[in-house]
């Protein structure tokens, strides 16, 4: 993919202070499994993207806990923010669905939009029933229903 190679030399060049590394997907995929220390943000294509979006969350337990979002900067197009899951449309309806993501998605909406005290508090309320560990979704190993990992995350908010 030359032309995309192409644009982030371009890029970078722009922001001298932020240290870039390019890899190809073939070695990033076994740096996300073996050295996930070494990475904060990874620019890719949609496709790469979508499969590492997969794999980060996966390798520290379920793909139910990682938000993302395709932001617009310069705030010309509405910028999405969404779990990295999407709608999984294979436990749709079953009430299984881990509702983590989809409310840390809604963290980074509310940082985007300015509102960081609200974003501190969802951000602490989910944290807080992960790290408690008694109300998770089957993804985690648990047995709650998503309206009970709601319920959890709404009380921690008052």
């Amino acid at each position: 993919m030359p032309y995309w190679d192409e644009r982030f030399a371009a890029i970078a060049q722009e922001y001298p202070d932020v240290k870039t590394d390019q890899y190809h997907i073939d070695i990033l995929t076994a740096h996300f499994v073996r050295h996930p220390d070494w990475i904060d943000v990874v620019v890719g294509s949609n496709l790469f993207g979508d499969i590492l979006s997969d794999l980060g969350p996966a390798c520290v337990g379920s793909i139910g806990i990682a938000p993302s979002a395709n932001i617009n900067p310069e705030r010309e197009y509405p910028s999405m923010f969404e779990p990295v899951h999407g709608s999984a449309p294979d436990i749709a309806g079953k009430g299984v669905a881990n509702p983590m993501a989809a409310m840390l998605a809604g963290v980074m909406m509310l940082e985007f939009l300015g509102q960081a005290d609200a974003a501190v508090a969802l951000e602490q309320a989910v944290l807080g029933v992960l790290a408690e560990g008694k109300v998770v979704t089957p993804d985690l190993g648990g047995t709650a229903r998503t309206a009970d990992v709601t319920e959890a995350v709404l009380g921690r908010l008052g």
